[in-house]
Order: C-alpha cells, then structure tokens, then sequence
C-alpha cells in the first residue's frame, strides 16, 4: 500500500478542498471547507453554474450575507454527494465574538442543508474558537448539531472544546510552525521538535488521558512528513496536493499516536482561563485573531467576485 492508502487504516483522512475532482481522485472519507476554499471553489470549472445562480441572486436583492450562506451550502451540498461522511461548513468570521449571532448563521446554515435535502448529521458547522464560539457550540451540540471548533493553537482551547461538548477540534499544525520560525528565525526543525506537531499530539495525549469524547483532526499541514508524524491522530484533513505526495509514496508509514482510554478528572476551564491562556501565550492568541481576519478577508473577496459585472 501507499501511504495515503497506510494513513487511511490510521486515521480517517479528510479532503481539505472543495476540488470535486481531487476528491473523486483521492476518495477521503469526509471533507471540510472554510471561506478561504469556498473563494477557491466558486471560481473552479465544475461551479461555474453556481456562480452563475448565485450572481443571479444577487441582481434579484437578495442580500450577499444570505447569498454567500447559500452558495456555501449548495457547494457543500455538492461534497455530500461525492464522499461518504463529513462535510464541514463554516459560521462567517465576522461573528466569531457574538455568540447570538453564531447561534443564528449555524441554525440558518443547517435549515439550508436540510432544504436541500441533507440530515445535519452530514454536516458539521465550523466556529472559530473563541470563547463566544465555543459557548454557542455548547448549545448547537445540545440541539443534535455537531461543530467543528476550528483555528485552535492552544491547549487550553483545546480543553474548552472538549469540555462544551464539541464534537470536533481543528488544532492547526502548519500555522504554529509557521510562527515559531518567523519569530526565532529557525529555518526548519525536525520533525520530532515541530512546535505544530508537537501542539497537536499533547492535545490528542491530553485528550485521551482525560477521558474527552472531542474528536482531534489535525489540520493545517505544510509537508507530507507533519502529516506522517500523526498518523494515527482521529481525523486528519489534509490538502490535494499532499494527498497526492502521500499516495505517490510506496514507503512504509509508522503509526505515531495510538488510542487509548484515560479517565482523570481536571478543572473546568472558566472563561478567564480561557482569556488568560490566549494572553499568555503569544503564539496562540496572535494566530487564532489572524485567521479570523483572513477567513473574513476571502469572505470579502468573494462578495466582490459575487458583486462583478
């Protein structure tokens, strides 16, 4: 077997695209998505008919909050069709810190998918993990609506999550690397002292011992060989173009995380914690605030794309 083929007897592998063909190719069992890969997506040759419609929307008055809403749900209504599980679907970035509103976009995201005719238990909804969205996921997990806590660099968001009840983490393993080598001026590190793959197998080694139900799906990779370093972890979503370097590699992959069943009890983490730990860590709280900016500036890209002549 290749080793994406050895990855998939590890961990469940997850399309971290909305390419309808890199999926078809690679066959990962689910796929997840965010506002940077919608913007990719809706200019990809297998949308151009949504595109059309949603452009349609657009001169017909329906708002662009509602439009980009439905265009995400119509791609990921598509993703339904193609893999056989998951399929993520992210709350606007710009709600991150209301908890209201986030609760609002995720019940209307979930009445979209359903209008389509998909079961919310094909889709998990995408918060960033701040503290209002891990709060609102409390509630929309109470409500049978799973969520996948996305940008988590610490581990005491980690903790958070698990603690609310969430179905699914997204700890982010290339950005971590990423800031840890512009701020000490490393060039690279080894694999086994990678600040982002060491980020995620404390938080999986965590998360085991304690007895947490969250799931962990490391995300973000920047090499085939971060990926190798967790194999084993629960999920991993992982671009096309490292599946492809996976899958074109004959060697052998080492399992490197194992399950196992703890049970010791720790604190709840308060919402001051949860403040502090973002304060006290640089890296943590630099990073989660970049990537809501970002995902809101392709959000905003997409409204120009939407908006255009």
């Amino acid at each position: 077997m290749n080793k994406l083929e050895q990855l998939k007897s590890m961990s469940i592998v997850v399309a971290d695209t909305g390419d309808i063909d890199a999926i078809k190719k690679y066959q990962p069992r689910d796929c997840t998505t965010n506002p940077s890969l919608i913007l990719k997506a809706a200019q990809l040759p297998g949308y151009e008919h949504l595109l059309t419609e949603a452009k349609g929307w657009v001169a017909g008055g329906e708002t662009l909050d509602d439009i980009i809403d439905k265009l995400t749900v119509r791609i990921g209504t598509e993703l339904t069709r193609i893999v056989p599980g998951d399929v993520s679907t992210e709350v606007d970035a710009r709600l991150a810190f209301d908890k209201e509103a986030s609760l609002a976009r995720a019940r209307r995201l979930i009445e979209l998918y359903e209008e389509n005719g998909v079961s919310r238990r094909r889709i998990l909804i995408k918060l960033a993990a701040t503290w209002e969205g891990i709060q609102a996921a409390h509630i929309l997990e109470q409500e049978g609506i799973r969520c996948n806590l996305t940008l988590v660099f610490g581990l005491e968001q980690a903790i958070a999550c698990a603690q609310a009840g969430v179905f699914l983490i997204s700890p982010f393993v290339g950005r971590i690397t990423d800031w840890y080598k512009k701020t000490t001026g490393t060039k690279d590190y080894p694999i086994d002292e990678d600040p982002g793959v060491a980020s995620v197998r404390t938080i999986y080694a965590h998360f085991k011992e304690h007895g947490y139900k969250t799931v962990v799906m490391g995300a973000s990779f920047r090499s085939a060989a971060q990926v190798e370093a967790l194999a084993g972890c629960d999920r991993l979503t992982v671009s096309p173009q490292l599946l492809g370097e996976l899958a074109d590699d004959e060697g052998t992959l080492e399992r490197q995380l194992t399950p196992s069943e703890g049970s010791t009890r720790e604190a709840t983490i308060s919402e001051a914690d949860y403040r502090w730990s973002l304060a006290d860590n640089a890296m943590a709280g630099e990073k989660l605030n970049e990537g809501i900016r970002q995902f809101h500036q392709d959000t905003e890209k997409l409204r120009t794309l939407l908006s255009a002549e």
